[in-house]
């Protein structure tokens, strides 16, 4: 079977057919002999800057001269995104044969497994047998049951916390935070970012109760925004009277920065390296920017009402506020309708696509939640949206999904797996 009508099969996986829970994932890696056991794990939650907090990671970590896995979802352009060691993204054959050996045990001990489960089982093996010195590995979806969390961490990092995936983690920040809060295990030291104070009342009675050692960033923070530098595509941090250059752009990062400095700290990393780790950081789809043909265009991941308005917030800040056209998508679970009021009003017009996924949200859907003052036009896919969108504005913001961010950056000039 080739690699893409392999994985193309088992993203199918899903429902109440697949799916074993962390007591068989447990039990299925004592086959191995516990691979994730002998692995030093960084394990990061939150709904929104999770992903930078492990980009950022992992560059620091290399800066310092470690061999640095990253374990990440969802991936823009190749599932191979999902696995890396220094930057180095897993070979197809690499985790073609690793998924297949995870698959051949199941064939005989059973149940099956979902998607996710087998990639983060063939994540374990592959950073094991290639003795990481670190691992970076991000949740899932939520923290407490994702299968994730059968990894023995080193450090906890939580980033934003805001509502999203309700219909399976709960409706209120607190039922929310007390999804994320389950990954912190016994005397594990906790990082987190700014929180709302319910749900960071939940994350300090978790770390309480597990005698974990609990680090709060909130004011005053070791960085704060100096400038962002829009030709070059990164910010420069205040830390007392020194600046730090920081290779990513987004309107929090400057916090996650903050969160990832008291956690490299606490691992007794000198400020040098944590500087040239920053400095070197880059994570693809966070308010990315590509200059082609004349025309800048940004590709940022928002696909919650939070992370949206992050979005405009700092876009606010940019020369090209009131200039852009959006080109937008969405999974139909997600509440695109507050996302479009939140974003309505800052672009010159608004660009539909479908995505023609199965979790897509119809553009008819989409039409209906659309607001009456927003100058919009629908697609049936992401490139005829993004051609159009163009023709108008110098400026295009590609935002709604990480879905719709794979299936249009490698056309702006990144590369591909």
């Amino acid at each position: 079977m080739t690699f893409n009508a392999f994985f193309s099969a088992i993203l199918q996986r899903k429902g109440p057919a697949y799916g074993i829970g962390l007591e068989r994932m447990q039990a299925l890696l004592k086959r191995w002999e516990n691979p994730e056991k002998n692995i030093k794990t960084i394990h990061v939650a939150g709904t929104n800057g999770k992903g930078s907090l492990c980009y950022l990671c992992s560059s620091v970590l290399q800066a310092a001269g470690y061999k640095t896995g990253l374990f990440i979802s969802p991936h823009l352009s190749s599932v191979c995104e999902r696995i890396s060691i220094n930057g180095q993204n897993i070979s197809r054959v690499m985790l073609l044969r690793l998924c297949q050996e995870v698959l051949s045990y199941e064939e005989k001990n059973g149940p099956k497994m979902n998607f996710f489960e087998i990639l983060t089982l063939a994540a374990f093996l592959y950073f094991s047998r290639k003795k990481v010195d670190f691992l970076v590995l991000e949740t899932g979806l939520g923290g407490r049951k994702d299968p994730t969390n059968v990894c023995a961490a080193c450090m906890v990092l939580v980033g934003g916390i805001g509502l999203d995936h309700c219909q399976v983690l709960g409706n209120t920040l607190s039922a929310i935070a007390q999804e994320k809060a389950g990954i912190i295990k016994d005397q594990t030291p906790v990082f987190a970012a700014k929180l709302p104070p319910e749900a960071l009342a939940v994350l300090q009675t978790r770390a309480n109760k597990c005698h974990a050692p609990f680090f709060y960033e909130k004011d005053p923070r070791p960085f704060s925004l100096e400038k962002i530098d829009w030709k070059k595509g990164n910010l420069l941090l205040r830390k007392n009277k020194a600046l730090w250059r920081l290779g990513l752009l987004g309107e929090n990062q400057a916090e996650n920065a903050s969160v990832v400095y008291r956690a490299m700290r606490f691992l007794a990393l000198p400020d040098s390296l944590i500087k040239k780790g920053f400095a070197q950081a880059k994570a693809p789809a966070r308010f990315e920017m590509f200059y082609q043909q004349g025309k800048l265009f940004i590709i940022d991941g928002a696909h919650n009402p939070q992370a949206a308005q992050g979005l405009v917030d700092f876009l606010k800040k940019s020369p090209f506020c009131q200039k852009a056209n959006l080109v937008c998508g969405f999974m139909q679970d997600k509440d695109f309708g507050q996302m479009l009021r939140i974003w309505a009003p800052h672009f010159k017009e608004i660009f539909v696509a479908q995505l023609g996924t199965e979790r897509s949200a119809e553009t008819e859907l989409v039409r209906k939640v659309m607001p009456a003052s927003a100058k919009a036009f629908y697609f049936s896919s992401p490139v005829r949206a993004l051609d159009k969108a163009q023709k108008t504005a110098e400026v295009v913001v590609v935002s709604g999904s990480f879905y719709l961010a794979g299936a249009l950056r490698t056309r702006m000039g990144a590369r591909k797996d």
